[in-house]
Formats: structure tokens, sequence, C-alpha cells
């Protein structure tokens, strides 16, 4: 699949690797330097995106100059843009169409999975779509096809990699006064007005309808009821008890006919209502959509007529010797971007400011749009802050939670966000209604998503998983933005901002930055647009395909998580053993403190977690080996199951607090198990959670010495041996078998300590399967440790609790060993 983060690549300053976090490019020929690299080759200033330049006229010279030392074109050399050119124009055509958008490459990674061979998981969509060679040395990650970002780059290699930067114009009130904006937008406000009259009228109308129509079948009914009943008095004669019970009979049913048709009359009210509220929805988004264009056409007039007396752009360095690049005046077709999101911004805090104007601005209400947006966007220079600044004053005012008044009229302060209110309006039009007031394109795009209650392997195939989002123009193409999932509102944070004494210093607002912006080939794991042209992607995949991609989740790229192996689809066949395995890769720098767990349940029950009284957590086996985290699953039955994979970042000094830890999903697959030849059995109940000595060395710094894999084959007796490379106490090793009590089990377990070498010897008292826990804590350290995440602990071993959950084994015992 698509790896998001770029190779771990050299810098070519150095050679050695350079990670994200310290990553600047790609620049020419898709070289990499370290941010302390980053300096003019000839002086050594330090340089950024803003100040460096490359060698024009030699385009073997991949190095950095400041401006004072960049080798000059002398006469006779071609220009940098023509060189560019050409080199576009020369580019090689490939004939392999690859989705190597969504796929990306299989990594080599160390170490296979546990307890037997590998098998590839046999899935349609790896079959389907293949990925490039290992030995293709001309594929690069983070490309969209075989030549898009080469020639990118061979166009722009003397601009700046920051889109959004190469032009930064004065904000709007340079150019279109207020007033005018207000008087357009009073005018839409009456269309509007008008347009919310027609609606309530006509809602009025049938319900009166309704109420008629009811109200005609309930003196039918009614007078078909009473002439029943006197007919059934007068045929015959009745003693005084058997009229008595006619009449009984007659109130009740009387009653029974009011209570069904009360009912009818919701029911179809509530069907009628439902209608109505889809053809006004429709109605309301193509007022918006006309409104908008109209508030576009005014913006994009005025700047024009400022722009031929005076200069838009604030930089004026873009000016000489380049053209800037000027927002369109119409919206372009929808096409895949050029640069990727990594490639506009790298850490949301670039945004600090505005999101700060953000913020502020929501605390307040506003009376009209044209306030709002002037509020959000007066101090902006590029569209990128723009549509940046409305998607945080979004994301920060919980609309779906406000309280609106029941005579809201459209000139209070909250009656522009009346559509909100009526349930006509969503996050998605009002963001592009925004969106216009700023001056920018926006989309509603409808489609499909995996969104609430959505499980691995279901076919979309009615209105149940249809959803709306939105697709702005800025950095020079069409970007998604999904307010709606990056809405997450105020959290109670635990430790206060220390600048400032204020009532809201508890408090934060969290957001998904992952829906800013968002990539499409990490959007098209979440979202199918019904258009195929708004994939944004350069060859579009199908809605089965769509369905057969893993079900991952936005914190499976913000981790920058990759599968391991190729052919990974929603849903993973287990083999005749019922084994399957997944296997996650994680960014080396994410090594000590990514943390994972996970989940097992039966794929069509809540409830049912365990199989024959025992938990089906224990047929599975997480392990770290290196930068892979895999998780073996050993089905104990014939059927289906989902298997739920957590993860969450933290430092081990939180680990060790003994917090209870809070892991949010970051992928999920249906696991099949069609057939099982062989009866599985479930792991011994150790602690829960990853298998290995890795955990050992992440939390306390304990190498070891004698076993680095999690699964042990042992004879009838075990020497382990661990190295401290810290000062560690009290260790305990406790031995786990099925079928065995833990406490009969002590005595064939010892543990020695030598300067910094610990040894733990098992003498196992009969062949088998056998798990071994570890526990320790550090000198010195807390005493009330207790988070060994043991769930059968045995409470008659006090010093347990004082202890971490250090790391576990999976020994298999055998003479023949």
């Amino acid at each position: 699949m698509y790896r998001p983060n770029f190779y771990e690549s050299t810098c070519l300053r150095c050679s050695e690797t350079v990670y994200q976090v310290d990553r600047v490019g790609p620049l020419k020929d898709f070289t990499f330097f370290h941010s302390g690299c980053f300096k003019c080759v000839h002086c050594g200033t330090k340089l950024t995106l803003k100040t460096y330049f490359n060698n024009q006229h030699k385009q073997d010279d991949k190095e950095v100059y400041c401006s004072s030392h960049v080798p000059k074109s002398g006469p006779g050399h071609l220009d940098q843009t023509s060189v560019g050119i050409r080199q576009a124009l020369n580019a090689p055509r490939t004939n392999k169409f690859v989705n190597e958008q969504i796929r990306g490459t299989r990594s080599e990674v160390d170490g296979g999975p546990l307890g037997g061979s590998r098998q590839s998981t046999p899935n349609g969509y790896g079959r389907e779509i293949s990925s490039p060679s290992q030995n293709d040395s001309d594929y690069k990650y983070g490309r969209f096809d075989a030549s898009a970002l080469h020639i990118a780059h061979a166009l722009k290699q003397t601009e700046i990699q920051k889109a959004y930067n190469k032009a930064r114009e004065k904000p709007i009130d340079f150019y279109l006064a207020r007033e005018e904006q207000a008087h357009l937008e009073m005018k839409h406000r009456k269309e509007e007005d008008d347009l919310y009259r027609k609606f309530a009228s006509k809602r009025a109308e049938e319900d009166r309808k309704i109420q008629d129509e009811f109200q005609d079948e309930w003196e039918r009914e009614l007078q078909r009821l009473t002439h029943k009943f006197e007919k059934e008095l007068a045929t015959s004669r009745r003693s005084r008890d058997e009229a008595n019970i006619l009449t009984m009979r007659h109130e009740q049913q009387k009653e029974d006919l009011e209570k069904n048709m009360t009912l009818r009359r919701s029911k179809k009210k509530e069907s009628i209502t439902r209608k109505m509220l889809e053809h006004e929805r429709y109605e309301t988004a193509a007022l918006v959509d006309r409104q908008s264009s109209e508030m576009l056409e005014l913006i994009s007039a005025r700047r024009s007529e400022y722009m031929q007396s005076e200069s838009i752009f604030l930089d004026d360095e873009f000016s000489e010797g380049a053209v800037p690049v000027e927002y369109p005046l119409n919206a372009p077709i929808p096409a895949p971007p050029a640069v990727s999101k990594f490639q506009i911004y790298t850490d949301p805090i670039e945004f600090e400011d505005v999101d700060r104007i953000a913020i502020s601005v929501a605390q307040e209400d506003q009376k009209t749009f044209t306030d709002l947006v002037r509020q959000l966007v007066g101090r902006c220079t590029t569209d990128i802050e723009k549509a940046r600044t409305i998607f945080r004053w979004i994301t920060v005012k919980n609309l779906n939670a406000m309280h609106f008044d029941d005579d809201l009229r459209g000139d209070t302060p909250m009656g522009l966000l009346r559509g909100i209110k009526y349930g006509t309006e969503s996050y998605h039009v009002l963001f592009k209604r925004l969106c216009s007031y700023a001056g920018l394109h926006c989309v509603v795009i409808k489609g499909y998503s995996k969104s609430a209650g959505y499980q691995p392997g279901v076919k979309f195939q009615d209105s149940r998983f249809r959803n709306s989002w939105n697709a702005v123009y800025v950095a020079g193409a069409w970007r998604f933005v999904q307010c709606n999932w990056g809405a997450r509102h105020l959290v109670n944070a635990k430790e206060a901002p220390k600048q400032g004494r204020g009532k809201n210093d508890s408090l934060r607002y969290e957001y998904d930055d992952h829906y800013f912006l968002t990539d499409p080939r990490e959007f098209i794991y979440e979202f199918y647009p019904l258009q195929e042209e708004w994939q944004l992607l350069k060859r579009p995949i199908t809605l089965r395909e769509f369905e057969n991609l893993p079900f991952v989740r936005s914190l499976f790229f913000r981790y920058g998580l990759h599968f391991a192996d190729e052919g990974y689809g929603a849903v993973v066949f287990t083999d005749d053993t019922g084994a399957a395995t997944v296997r996650i890769a994680m960014p080396t720098d994410m090594q000590s403190c990514l943390i994972f767990h996970y989940n097992l349940k039966f794929y069509d029950s809540d409830e049912e977690l365990s199989y024959d009284g025992v938990s089906l957590k224990r047929f599975v086996m997480q392990s770290v080996i290196g930068n892979i985290v895999a998780f073996r699953v050993h089905a104990p039955c014939s059927g289906a199951f989902l298997l739920d994979i957590f993860a969450n970042a933290v430092t081990p000094q939180e680990y060790l607090t003994g917090e209870p830890m809070k892991f949010k999903s970051v992928c999920k697959f249906k696991i099949c198990c069609e057939e099982l030849q062989t009866v599985m059995v479930p792991l011994p109940d150790c602690a829960s959670g990853e298998w290995g000595p890795t955990k050992a060395t992440r939390l306390f710094g304990l190498i070891p010495i004698t076993h680095q894999d999690p699964l042990i084959f042992a004879g009838r007796s075990l020497d382990l041996q661990f190295r401290m490379s810290r000062p560690l106490t009290d260790f305990m090793a406790t031995l786990h078998k099925n079928g065995i009590e833990e406490k009969k089990l002590a005595k064939y377990v010892t543990h020695s300590t030598l300067d910094d070498i610990v040894t733990f010897i098992i003498n196992f008292p009969e062949e088998g399967q056998y798990g071994l826990d570890i526990y320790t804590r550090e000198l010195g350290g807390p005493q009330h440790h207790h988070h060994h995440n043991n769930n059968n602990s045995s409470s008659s071993s006090g010093e347990k609790h004082l202890l971490t959950h250090c790391c576990k084994y999976l020994i298999n015992s055998s003479k023949r060993n």
C-alpha cells in the first residue's frame, strides 16, 4: 500500500539516513537533506526552503547554495526554466500501469511471523493490483506516476517547495470593500429568507393535508364501527350483561382504532418530512452553489481591477524573474495534485497563528457571513491560510451541539447558521459557503465512506454509508477537506496552559489534522466519490477495489504506518490450520514510543469475546521485531472474526506510571476461517500485550543476550540472559501452562544477577508449550507500581503488585529440541 513517508533516504550532504522529523526535501532530482545540513555548500550559511538555490546550468549539481554563491548562468547557457522543460519533455514514458499511488512497494524487513512459516494473505485485492518490483530503481515513494513529480521538480527547481508561499497576497480588505460584500450578502439573505418561508409554508400545507386525510378516515371508520355496534345490539335480544360486553368491546375497538391511526399518521408524517427535508437540502445546496458563484465573481472582479493599478502580491522577490501563479478566476477541472500535503506543510504548528484566530472568533457570534469571514481571513495572505482558518472555525464551533432559539430569524447572530438547525445545511455546505466569501473555489462531493457502523468486508449497496465532503482549490490544486471528521471539539486538559489565567486554561480544542488537505492516496481508503474524477487519482479505482482496501483510520497515517507485506485487503483468509498474520511496519523514529494492542471477537457479535470459556485474545500472538509489529491469529473454529488493532504513542516514563493506556484504532480486518483441519489451543494465560524482549528494551533498557525472538524452542531446561543498561532490581518470573496452576510451576523458575547480567533458569516439569512472564522495576524507583497488565495475577504473590511487567516469551519445550 502507499507509505505516507518517503524513503528513509540518505542526506546528500552527510550521506547519513534522514528521517521525516528532520528532513528537508525532496529537492532537485529527489534529493533530501537533514535540516542541520541544509546549508550553502560554499559558505555554510543556514538555508530555508525560501532562501535556497540550485545550480541552474549544471544538471548534475544537486547541491544547494545561498543567493550570493549560486553559480550564475553565463552567455550561451539555457536558463533554468528551459532546462526544466527540456527534461520534462524528454522524460522516458512508462508502460507500467500500476496503481502505485495506493499500493506502494513491499519493503525488505527482518524477521518473519512467529510459530511457523508466513503464509501470504489470499485476498482478491492483492491479485488485482500489483506493485512495482523491488528492482525498479526509478521508483520513488510519494510519486503519483512514473514521472509526475520529476516533471514538477524539473519545471520548478528554483521555486519554493511550499506551494502556498510562492505568492503571498494582500488580504481581501485591500481590494474589496466590506460594505460591497455585505450588500451582496443581504441580497442573498433575502433569497434565503424567501426559500425558508417557502419551506415553512410547504411543511404547514403538507401537515394540514395529513391531518385532513386522517380526520376523514377517522370519521368514516368511527361511523362504520358505530353502525356495526348498533346493528349487533338491535338484531337480537340481549341481556344487560351481554349489552355491557358489546359496549366495552365497542369502546376498545374505538381506542385501538385511534391508536392505530395515530401511529399510521406519525409514520406517514415522518416519511413525508424525510422526503421534504431531502428536497430542501437539494434546494439549499443549489442556492448556496449559485450564491457562492456570485460571491466569487464579485471578489474576482474587484481583485482584477485592483491588480490593474497595483500589485496584489506582498513579496516583491517573487515578481523578479518569475511570474507568481494567480488564483484562477474559474474553478479548474478536477485533477490530481502535483505535490503532496507533506510538501505544503510538515507540522500543524505552522498554522499556530491562524488557528488561534479561528478559536478566538469561534468564542463570539457574528451577524453576517461577511463579518465572520473578514474576522477569520482578515490577516491571511495565502489561500492555504484562508482554508485553514475556516476549517478550524468549523471544527471548533460544535454546531451539532449548539442551542438555537425556536424563533430564530435570519438577522440574528446565530441566524446565519439556521441551516444547521433546520437540517437543510451540513458542515460541507457551510464550508463551501464560507470559502466563497474568502474567494476560494470549493465543491461538495457526494459518495460512500467507511463511517460509523462500517466493518471490513461490508458491501456498499444502498444509501447506508452515503456521505459528503469538500474539495477546496488551494496551493495550485484541488485538495480534500472533511470538516465533520476533523472536528473533536472541547476536551479537558490535564495540564492547563502556563500562560494566562483565563477560565479556559483547563480546556483545549482537539481536532484531527489528517482531514485537512488530505492526500488523495490516503483519502481513498475511507472515502469513495460517486464521480470518478473526484478521486483525484491518476488511475481511479472501482467500488469493488474500494471495498477491498484495508480498513485503516487517520491514526494509521499520522503515525506513518504501512503494511509490511503486499496483498492485504479488508478480508484476510486463514490457511487450513486457521492461521493468518497481519504485519505492520512503523517508522524508525516511532519504534521507541509506539505501543500496540488488539482485540479479537466474532464478526457478527459485539458480545462474544470468548470461545469455550477462553478469551479470544489468547488466540492472537502480538510480537515486535525491529520496526515490524506482527499479529498472528489462530482461529479456534471456522467462521468470521474481527481483528481490531490499536496504537498509542507514549514515552516509557508515561507507561511505567501505571496510568491506563488510551488506545485508538488504527486498522481493522475481517479474518475468515473457511475450513479448520487442526484443533487450535489458546496461548498460555500470560499478561496481555506483546510477546518478546522488545518491550523490555524499550521500557527498562534490558537487552536480551541469548534470545531475541518471542518464540523459543527449548529442551527440558532453558537459560535466558539479559544485560542491564541501567540499574534494575527485584526481578521475578512466572511460568504458565494450560491446565496447570501457576503456583505449581513457581518452583521450576529461578534467577540470578551477576554484575549487569541477569539470568533466568527454567526446568520444565514436562514437555509442552509454556509462557514466561518477567517483572522488574528500576533501582530506587517508586514502590507502588502495579501496571502489570496481568488479568489473572495471583493475589498471594504480594510482591508482584510492586513490579511492572517487563516482557514475556512463548516457549515450546521438547526433548527433540
